[in-house]
């Protein structure tokens, strides 16, 4: 008896077949299809740059030792960002300076929601993890996006970025921070100015001024890195104009 060859998988139509899509073989077009989702609808909308805010995801609103005040500085840099940058008025149709995080709960929750408590749109770039995380509320859902790679998800987070602002964390917050520091110390980013908040505590956990004395940066490669310790600090020193 003939087998029916539409019953196949190699009949499926390659838009439709799963397997195929999945497999090691399609994983160039899986790269540039995730890519392009969130770039067209960013496009579409105006985002013409961002604000990246960085921080820990296990920061609470009511969290123990400094954990409140950093959450309350976060979000209230969202707001004075979206209300100073641009983000809140369109010009030719173009919105600049939008908070971006990477979506999450905790220092991103917070800079996302100070941005929404002003009315003003913010980026969520979550990403697929195996403890699945879901996006906070307060990003805006049509810029809400979900990553499988992270390397797409920290191309997203640099291409539209004009300021990096970084809150205490740890392992995720580190591996960002110091792949736009290299990106900047490359000469691959452009002017991007990169403050990290609460001076004491990024001064405690790497020892900067090491990296330079032994060799492993430049002395002038220190100049790369701002503090502050509030949100209006670090506004200052993002010496950003909304655009006219």
């Amino acid at each position: 008896m003939t087998e029916d060859a539409t019953h196949s998988p190699a009949y499926r139509l390659a838009l439709f077949d799963r397997d195929f899509l999945l497999s090691p073989a399609m994983r160039g077009v899986r790269l540039q299809v995730e890519f392009t989702k969130a770039d067209d609808a960013l496009r579409s909308a105006g985002i013409r740059s961002t604000i990246v805010v960085f921080g820990s995801s296990r920061v609470r609103e009511d969290g123990p030792g400094r954990q409140a005040r950093w959450y309350e500085q976060a979000r209230h840099f969202g707001r004075i960002a979206s209300e100073r940058g641009g983000a809140l008025h369109p010009v030719a149709g173009a919105r600049d300076h939008v908070i971006a995080t990477g979506g999450g709960p905790g220092i991103m929750e917070a800079a996302n929601r100070g941005a929404h408590d002003v009315g003003a749109p913010s980026i969520g770039f979550n990403i697929r993890l195996p403890h699945e995380q879901v996006p906070n509320r307060y990003t805006t859902p049509d810029f809400t996006f979900q990553f499988h790679y992270f390397a797409l998800r920290k191309m997203h987070l640099a291409i539209r970025a004009r300021a990096l602002v970084v809150f205490p964390g740890g392992f995720g917050t580190l591996d960002e921070l110091f792949e736009l520091l290299t990106l900047r110390q490359s000469e691959r980013l452009g002017h991007v100015p990169i403050v990290l908040v609460d001076e004491a505590y990024w001064r405690r956990i790497v020892n900067w001024e090491a990296l330079a004395e032994e060799g492993m940066i430049a002395h002038g490669e220190l100049e790369l890195l701002r503090f502050a310790e509030d949100a209006e600090g670090a506004w200052a020193e993002l010496d950003i104009r909304p655009p006219r």
